[in-house]
């Protein structure tokens, strides 16, 4: 096993290291090892009110204190690290990001590339050009309906310093609007189970220019970029385009790509092609 890298992944925004169980599941089944790591207020750090259970207070819940206030990118990066440190002495290890888990693994890699053999985007933010706020501005985000979430954000941002999505709600077009964001692919059953793995609170802050991808550090580490097909979350465009920019950054260590069909979730409800995928990487 010494000469058999981890895997080391890192979660998206509302989720959890819980989202990883069945991929990894499928690569312990492979003799593969794994680990997710909880980014700190997730997992079993995270907040979930009294008033966010059924029957639900919405009014007291835009006032309740959560545990991930105050939790910045830094801490985010730090944690990833020590996890990365422990996994090391191991042999070499694979960090995995999905979603907005590239941005913590993208500034990960800028503060230890020593400690990643390969990065493995999965429809993950990699910031080169722009800030990850700023590509939201940019044309190949133009199909994404922000206005349709809005709906279940509860409290004011700033007031709370965190910020608070609803996803127990019961308003059919709310979730009908998460389904299509996230998993159009799947049937009703498999969203609703995963909507209910989410928490409700996400921190803030996704870092500045300082934490794009940086060529000297992040730009020595071999990576790859998985493309999910028909993700209506991090568009297929948007992906391309972060690839290009990653691209011309360091066009001595250019993305190994790879593509998967399905949603922003569907690899980690059948992750059997997603696990495959990463044993292959692994045998590089």
């Amino acid at each position: 096993m010494q000469n058999l890298p981890t895997f080391v992944f890192v979660h998206g925004a509302f989720a959890n290291s819980f989202s990883f169980a069945p991929l990894q599941a499928e690569l312990a089944l492979l003799g593969h090892r794994s680990l997710a790591v909880d980014l700190p207020g997730h997992g079993f750090e995270a907040s979930f009110p009294a008033t966010y259970q059924a029957p639900q207070d919405l009014d007291a819940l835009a006032a309740e204190p959560g545990s991930i206030k105050g939790v910045t990118l830094a801490d985010n990066v730090a944690r990833v690290i020590e996890v990365l440190e422990r996994a090391k002495r191991n042999g070499p290890t694979i960090l995995v990001a999905h979603s907005r888990g590239g941005i913590t693994t993208t500034a990960a890699a800028n503060a230890r590339p020593e400690l990643i053999d390969r990065i493995v985007y999965v429809s993950a933010w990699c910031p080169v050009d722009l800030d990850v706020g700023d590509y939201y501005a940019q044309p190949e985000m133009a199909d994404i309906d922000v206005a349709a979430l809005a709906g279940t954000l509860v409290g004011d941002p700033a007031e709370l310093g965190l910020l608070r999505t609803n996803f127990r709600t019961a308003d059919p077009e709310s979730l009908a609007a998460f389904q299509r964001a996230l998993a159009a692919d799947l049937t009703d059953d498999e969203f609703r189970t995963f909507l209910n793995t989410f928490q409700p609170d996400e921190n803030l802050d996704t870092g500045t220019s300082a934490d794009r991808a940086q060529a000297t550090t992040w730009g020595r580490i071999p990576k790859t970029y998985v493309r999910l097909t028909a993700d209506a979350s991090v568009p297929l465009a948007v992906q391309d385009r972060m690839i290009r920019e990653a691209d011309a950054l360091t066009p001595g260590n250019p993305f190994d790509v790879r593509t998967l069909e399905g949603s922003h979730l569907s690899w980690l409800v059948h992750p059997k092609p997603a696990a495959e995928l990463l044993v292959d990487l692994a045998g590089r």
